[in-house]
């Protein structure tokens, strides 16, 4: 486990020189991966986006569980925290400095309001008002979300071949939403949180993009989660259970995991693909989740799979091929 973390904050490093933050830096790997960064990076952002895929698709189902004795606020709490001082633990085990520069603060406080304050605590309740892979759905929204605001607010455009992704990934997701109609009428609330969550989600992608927060991405991540707890734990305490008690072994159990894999991995994994790839691919490169996720709660919980997943699931690897891979010749 500690193995693959540490491999996973090396293209945070090695990216933060194309960045522009880096120009004046001697340090020669810096200067070696700036030559030639485009063989690498698509690469190491396809290894990442696999782990992203596995750990947050198979994550959705397991919401239900955890939160089964404990209320979502106390559940994210625990979570966020321990996947915190884990992740610190590790990149100060590696001997990476844990301090963030003062420049960099307010863009990790908004990133970390936005993304995982904003988002934890929305998708998770979603994942309890409506199906979880529904949920799940609604969450990864965030491309479409993403790219709007990048054209509405930061006057950004994109290339027709990303356009045609957009739109591909968008479709893929909103597949799955024609049979769900039900489900969100049934339950508006659940329906309108999970909206938020991806808008919340969307935001704070862009803020971290443009923040330039120029550390390793394990400290950053573990920072980001100490952050976000705090705000969540106060939460807690006014919304939480109430009283103290030992939930059973099979909730500690499905919140370690939770904790450990999702939260640690999923996260590193998240930031690093940030950091490699601009904001509306990066945003794209999360659209399979939801497809994982709804083939997950099919096998947990016995919600519906069928034509419709396989339809999604192909418009979504379309999306993926057209903006991860890059036509550009090689010199």
């Amino acid at each position: 486990m500690v193995g693959e973390l540490s491999g996973i904050t090396q293209p945070q490093r090695a990216t933060a020189p194309r960045r522009g933050s880096g120009e004046s830096d001697d340090n020669p790997r810096h200067m070696t991966s700036a030559a030639n960064p485009k063989p690498a990076a698509p690469r190491r952002a396809l290894y990442l986006l696999l782990a992203l895929t596995l750990v947050w698709g198979t994550n959705w189902p397991l919401f239900t569980y955890a939160v089964s004795e404990i209320s979502v606020w106390t559940f994210r709490t625990i979570a966020m925290t321990g996947s915190g001082l884990l992740l610190l633990g590790i990149a100060r085990w590696r001997g990476d400095s844990l301090r963030i520069p003062r420049r960099y603060w307010k863009t990790v406080a908004l990133a970390t309001f936005f993304y995982l304050v904003l988002w934890n605590i929305t998708s998770t309740y979603a994942s309890v008002l409506i199906p979880s892979g529904q949920a799940a759905v609604l969450g990864f929204t965030m491309p479409l979300w993403s790219a709007l605001i990048a054209w509405m607010v930061l006057g950004e455009r994109l290339s027709p071949r990303l356009l045609l992704a957009m739109a591909l990934g968008v479709l893929g997701v909103g597949v799955l939403m024609l049979p769900s109609f039900a489900a969100y009428a049934a339950a508006p609330l659940g329906f309108a949180i999970g909206l938020t969550s991806a808008i919340g989600w969307a935001i704070g992608t862009l803020i971290l993009k443009r923040g330039r927060v120029d550390v390793p991405v394990l400290v950053l991540t573990g920072w980001q989660l100490l952050l976000g707890a705090l705000p969540v734990a106060a939460g807690a305490i006014v919304l939480g259970d109430g009283q103290w008690f030992m939930p059973s072994w099979q909730s500690i159990a499905v919140i370690a995991w939770i904790t450990i894999i999702p939260m640690c991995i999923g996260n590193v994994c998240w930031n690093a693909i940030v950091y490699l790839l601009p904001a509306n691919i990066a945003g794209l490169s999360s659209v399979m989740v939801p497809v994982v996720a709804m083939v997950s709660g099919a096998l947990v919980h016995g919600e519906p799979l069928g034509p419709i997943q396989l339809l999604s699931m192909l418009l979504c690897v379309s999306s993926l091929c057209l903006a991860l891979v890059d036509r550009t010749p090689k010199p």
